[in-house]
Parts: structure tokens; C-alpha cells; sequence
């Protein structure tokens, strides 16, 4: 058959270029509306465009964020966005994941079998510290006035190192909560316990011990903080109980330092907290709390849903949420098992532990954390150092190769100190390492042979670390 000029009638406009589109030749809108739609695959296109001068999220050393998830992970999360959280009857399989997630949890957090444990996933470990919070002060309200105690008299208190991720400042502004910062040492960069029982009173919700600080890595020792609080409780009006804040390391030290001993061992330990979006390898958006048993969770502050015909209890500031990360750790929880987490976090370690060779190497700093906990590499520059610039210089530097690197000073007494920090994740593989510790060696050398004349900085600044 032949065909020619007339057999055109079935055939489709082409799709107008998308550079060469009304569109695209003026400005995308920004503080208003636009006046009409534009093409889907036109409107993607451009606002990826807006993001081109943002850093590449795996570069991203200042961030705990996890950065990488599996394919498979990636399309179940995708598909399962429209399911609502809090819709426990309308989703009850996924009500169900939460629930093993949470027993999973509580299990590698050695939760007693003799008491009710309870626990739920959060937006974060911010919400769950929160809740955390919440749940110590409305027990400590209900157990004074038992005790006689006048609560109007005195804001309650909560004790905490001064090395506290900025989550537990808000809990103390939002819920009326004096936070008595216990000032970090020189020598240990955690919770200083040599005289942490003049901190307590009658007005003490609890007592914070972080297992991983947000500056150094450091742990604070929570079997010490145990141990003292077992003796101050035996003759207290009112006892003290723990939070751990195991935000960096609750899902990281079950695996690589079970000897270690700070979770629910200790009897004194009443509620933990994580990030599953941390080194529990899900995607920004999933935290959880445990407590070791209900009479630590005030039945106030539980709420009931309805669920398959009975009552669901609750408890969260959030409402509404998009249960994909959910999903996201239960299909982590399942994929990896314990073996795997251990495997994928020994891995990063090896890692840490080459770029703080890396950085020992060149002789101009000094190692606080060489990634003995937690697999970062925090240091500062020697006193005695023969060079020309700073940590933020450095910073500034390394940023001309993509990556972001904060130096920022330590808080509160030890503000005079300016360090830098690297977060190494489960996607921060050894190739990736190496290629960080040629740049990190070349920003080095540019910096000691720049010619420019720059003016010394001494200003205590941030630089990359805003969270």
C-alpha cells in the first residue's frame, strides 16, 4: 500500500518543547498564583530547575538524615503516601506494621517482659521527645500532689546536658518546663555527673541522658546516671526517673556495642526515644518512643480511635501523616534483620574510622570523637597549629567540591571552642570516602597556599549546621 500527502488525519500534534514553551520564557510564580495550569511534565521540569544550586543531599556531612533507601523501599513508600496514620480502622494492616515496629523496638531496647511496655511512632524524634516530656511532667504533677507537694509554688525542671539537640529547649518553652542545663566538661563532652544530684528537687519531672550528642557523638554515661539516681531515689520525696534521648544511637549501639548498657536494664530508665530516619536507614519522617510500662504514660494524655468496632489508644501532638515511613521501617525491620543492620552499620564504622585517619594525618587537629561511638569524626584545630585560616575557611572551601561540612563552636562554657563534624551514613560508602579524602587534602594545601589577603575570623559563627 502507498502512502502520501492525504493519509495525515490520524496523526497527533507534537508535545511543544518544554524550553520552548510560554512557560518556560517567564518567571515560574512565587508569592501568588498563577493565572492558568501549565503542563505537568512543564511544571516538574521547571521546579527542578529552581532546586540546581541547592547541595547534593549524600553530600550532606552535617546532616543524621538518612539520604538512601533501597529501590524496593523507595516504590513501596511512594505507593503508600495517600495512607493516613491515624486512620487506624480505615488501614488496619498498616496499624498492624506500627505495632510490630514498636514490639521490634522494645525488644532491642530489652523491654521487660514482667511490665507493660507501650510505645508509637512519631513525626521524628523531635515529637518524641515531646511526648516524652509531656509524659514525665503530667506523672510528676499527679505524684506531688499525692505527696503533698504545692506545684503552683515552683515551675517544674528537667535536667539535661547542655549538649541538648534544640528540640528539648521548644519542649521546655512550649510546656512551661525549667530546663537546668548540666554545663559539658573539656574532658568528657557529655552529661557531667560529678555533682548532677544539686541539680534535683521536689520540682524535677526527670532527668535527659543523650546516647549520642548532637556536637561530638559522645554518649553520656547512663548506667553512672543510674546508678546515681538509685541511691538520690531511696530517700527522695519524690523519685527521678530517665529519658534517654537515644535519637543518634538507639538504633545504632543495639548492634555494634551491645555491651554497652543504657536502655531499659537499668531500672531507672523510663522512656526512650529514636529516629527511625536516622541510623534506622528510613527516609526524614519517622521517629519512636518507648516506655518500659504504662504507669509511666498518664492516662490523660492517651486518647482512644476507633478501630475495627473497639478503641485504638493513641498519643500524639500530630494528627494527620502520611503512614509511608511507617511502611519504610517495617520494610527495613524485615529486609535487613539484625544481621544486616549490624553489617551495614560496621561498615560505616570502618568507614569513620578511615576519615579520622584521613584527618589525624595532616597534624593540624585535634580528634574529640575518631568515631568510636557513632560513626562521626569531630575535631578542632590544634592550639599550636602553624596555619593561616579556619574550621570555617575550611568549610568554605570544601563546599567548592559539593560538600557540606559545619563548624560551628561547642555551647554554653565551652562556646570559645570552634569544631567541625563529619556524619558518616549507610550510604556513605568507602569509594565515596576516599574521593572526600582527596578534596578534603586539596582544600588543605589550596588553603595554605591561597595568596588572597583575607582578614582573620574570629567571630564564633555557624557554618553548614543550622539543625
Amino acid at each position: 500500500m502507498l502512502y502520501g500527502k492525504n493519509d495525515q488525519s490520524s496523526q497527533s500534534p507534537f508535545l511543544q518543547p518544554i524550553f520552548g514553551s510560554d512557560a518556560s520564557k517567564r518567571d515560574i510564580p512565587k508569592y501568588k498564583l498563577a493565572t492558568e495550569p501549565i503542563e505537568p511534565r512543564i511544571a516538574y521540569q521547571l521546579i527542578k530547575d529552581e532546586l540546581l544550586d541547592e547541595g547534593v543531599a549524600r553530600q550532606n556531612l552535617a546532616t543524621f538524615c538518612q539520604t538512601y533507601m533501597e529501590p524496593e523501599a523507595t516504590q513501596l513508600m511512594g505507593e503508600t503516601l495517600a495512607k493516613n496514620a491515624i486512620d487506624k480502622s480505615e488501614y488496619p494492616r498498616t496499624a498492624e506494621l506500627e505495632n510490630r515496629c514498636v514490639n521490634m523496638i522494645a525488644d532491642l531496647w530489652h523491654a521487660p517482659d514482667s511490665e507493660a511496655y507501650m510505645g508509637t511512632s512519631t513525626v521524628g524524634s523531635s515529637e518524641a521527645c515531646m511526648l516524652g516530656g509531656m509524659a514525665m511532667k503530667f506523672r510528676w504533677r499527679k505524684r506531688a500532689k499525692s505527696a503533698g507537694i504545692d506545684i503552683q509554688a515552683k515551675r517544674p525542671n528537667l535536667v539535661i546536658s547542655s549538649g541538648y539537640q534544640v528540640c528539648w529547649e521548644k519542649f521546655a518553652v512550649y510546656f512551661d518546663v525549667e530546663l537546668r542545663e548540666v554545663p559539658m566538661t573539656a574532658h568528657t563532652m557529655s552529661l557531667d555527673l560529678s555533682d548532677i544530684t544539686s541539680y534535683f528537687d521536689d520540682y524535677t519531672i526527670g532527668v535527659v541522658g543523650i546516647l549520642g550528642i548532637t556536637y561530638t557523638g559522645v554518649y553520656d554515661d547512663i548506667a553512672a546516671l543510674d546508678a546515681i539516681l538509685t541511691q538520690y531515689n531511696a530517700t527522695a520525696k519524690l523519685s527521678v526517673p530517665i529519658h534517654v534521648d537515644a535519637a543518634s544511637g538507639g538504633m545504632y549501639t543495639p548492634f555494634m556495642e551491645p555491651e554497652i548498657i543504657w536502655d531499659f536494664q537499668l531500672k531507672n530508665v523510663a522512656s526512650i526515644n529514636t529516629s527511625g530516619h536516622k541510623y534506622g536507614l528510613v527516609y526524614p519522617g519517622i521517629g519512636w518512643i518507648i516506655w518500659r510500662d504504662k504507669t509511666y504514660l498518664p492516662e490523660e494524655l492517651i486518647f482512644s480511635v476507633s478501630y475495627l468496632g473497639g478503641d485504638m489508644p493513641t498519643m500524639a501532638i500530630n494528627f494527620s501523616r502520611s503512614a509511608s515511613q511507617i511502611i519504610g521501617q517495617f520494610y527495613n525491620f524485615m529486609r535487613f534483620g539484625f544481621n544486616g543492620y549490624k553489617e551495614i552499620h560496621q561498615r560505616t564504622h570502618d568507614v569513620a574510622v578511615f576519615l579520622a585517619k584521613t584527618v589525624a594525618d595532616t597534624g593540624y587537629f585535634t580528634i574529640y570523637n575518631a568515631g568510636e561511638h557513632l560513626p562521626i569524626i569531630c575535631y578542632k584545630l590544634k592550639d599550636d597549629a602553624a596555619q593561616d585560616w579556619t574550621l570555617y575557611e575550611l568549610a568554605d572551601v570544601l563546599q567548592m567540591k559539593g560538600w557540606q561540612v559545619p563548624a560551628y563552636p561547642l555551647p554554653n562554657k565551652l562556646s570559645d571552642t570552634v569544631i567541625q563534624r563529619y556524619v558518616v551514613r549507610a550510604d556513605f560508602g568507602m569509594n565515596v570516602a576516599e574521593a572526600f579524602a582527596e578534596d578534603f587534602r586539596w582544600a588543605i594545601d589550596k588553603l595554605n597556599q591561597s595568596r588572597f589577603l583575607r582578614q582573620k575570623d574570629d567571630e564564633k559563627r555557624v557554618q553548614g549546621f543550622t539543625h
